[in-house]
């Protein structure tokens, strides 16, 4: 395991450590801004602070916030724990934030790991052994949760208690060792990667929907406030309407967008700066980025529009096929920008349009 520490190393002899210009210029220039994965550097940074702490300060997800205020409502009033749940949807919709906002409403502690953290049983074994009643236990991406801790957690989840073999051979014996009721949420990107034993064992299973414009622009103005940042309420609406949905890409726009704002820029963001920023960093109005038009570009240009293979698309672009599969088509093909067929991908008139190509002529069909 790697340990990494938080202490400063002095610099090299003879060497003079670099000035803030000079790192800034030794970092890569094409931030890629569009992952709705959170980067390592955003992780542990005071910034967090821009996370609500309260189903009051969160905003959109309303018929979630509903189903989950209900629920929190009976469980104080009964005296009892949450029902686990179960939160599904694409990445950075805010499922590990809910998470911290159960916590706070159900006035417990909550503990936050990954599955892919948990390899040996002795992992959750020690969080659930340790654990208080009424504490929530948050894993993220559960579906890669190892077959042998899913087992523990079936007895776990339904009668808090946890099942360990003492001895072996003829002598072994099984114990149990009761556990503080508790509640675990379990977060997931791919819900129809769950065994059905553990996704049964969920009371309350729910998805997290893609953002409207009007809601991330009150996202990027609660978050310039925190961030004391003053952005008007056009420049939040140009911010979010390139943010594909996700409120954490909007967040890190809008970061991006405040530090072009400080350098080149001086005052508030308006609607100007932000497209002038984004325009910099290659984000255009649809929220395409340079990989998204370079795809459609060479599907029109080389392939007539399609329909093309996967693997043609990969070699023409020099991306691999995964990263064109999982992190690039879905958002075109939400949009309405490309079509997966039996054949091939397909691009639509309105990449055409959006491209600035003319749309191919309507053909009537064979059949």
């Amino acid at each position: 395991m790697a340990i990494i520490s938080s202490k400063k190393h002095p610099p090299e002899p003879g060497k003079k450590p670099k000035s803030k210009r000079e790192k800034a210029k030794s970092s890569p220039p094409n931030e890629n801004l569009l992952q709705p994965q959170a980067a390592k550097d955003e992780e542990g940074k005071p910034e967090e602070s821009i996370r609500p702490q309260r189903f009051a300060d969160y905003i959109g997800q309303k018929d979630l916030k509903d189903v989950l205020a209900i629920a929190i409502e009976a469980a104080k009033s009964r005296g009892e724990v949450l029902d686990h749940l179960l939160l599904y949807g694409p990445p950075g919709l805010g499922k590990t934030t809910m998470a911290m906002i159960l916590a706070a409403e159900m006035e417990v502690n909550y503990k936050i790991t990954s599955a892919p953290a948990l390899e040996r049983p002795r992992d959750i074994m020690g969080l659930l052994v340790n654990i208080k009643p009424g504490d929530i236990l948050f894993i993220d991406e559960i579906h890669r949760l190892s077959r042998m801790t899913e087992e523990i957690l079936y007895p776990a989840m339904e009668d808090f208690r946890l099942d360990i073999t003492v001895g072996k051979g003829a002598s072994a014996r099984t114990r149990s060792i009761p556990l503080s009721k508790f509640t675990l949420v379990g977060a997931t990107t791919r819900v129809g990667a769950l065994t059905s034993p553990l996704r049964d064992r969920f009371g309350l299973i729910q998805r997290l929907r893609f953002y409207e414009v009007d809601e991330l622009s009150q996202i990027v103005l609660r978050s310039s406030k925190l961030l004391k940042t003053p952005v008007s309420d056009d420049g939040a609406a140009e911010i979010a309407r390139r943010a594909r949905g996700t409120p954490r890409i909007a967040n890190r726009l809008l970061k991006r967008v405040r530090d072009y704002a400080e350098v080149k820029k001086s005052g508030e963001i308006t609607e100007e700066v932000a497209g002038e920023a984004l325009q910099l960093f290659q984000v255009d109005p649809c929220g395409l980025d340079w990989t998204d038009r370079r795809m459609l570009s060479v599907i029109i240009e080389q392939f007539n529009g399609g329909p093309v293979g996967l693997e043609t698309v990969a070699a023409a672009t020099g991306e691999d096929t995964q990263t064109i599969e999982e992190v690039y088509e879905p958002y075109l093909m939400q949009i309405g920008y490309l079509h997966r067929t039996p054949r091939g991908r397909v691009a639509t008139p309105a990449a055409y349009k959006h491209l600035g190509f003319k749309p191919p002529n309507e053909q009537l069909s064979l059949l």
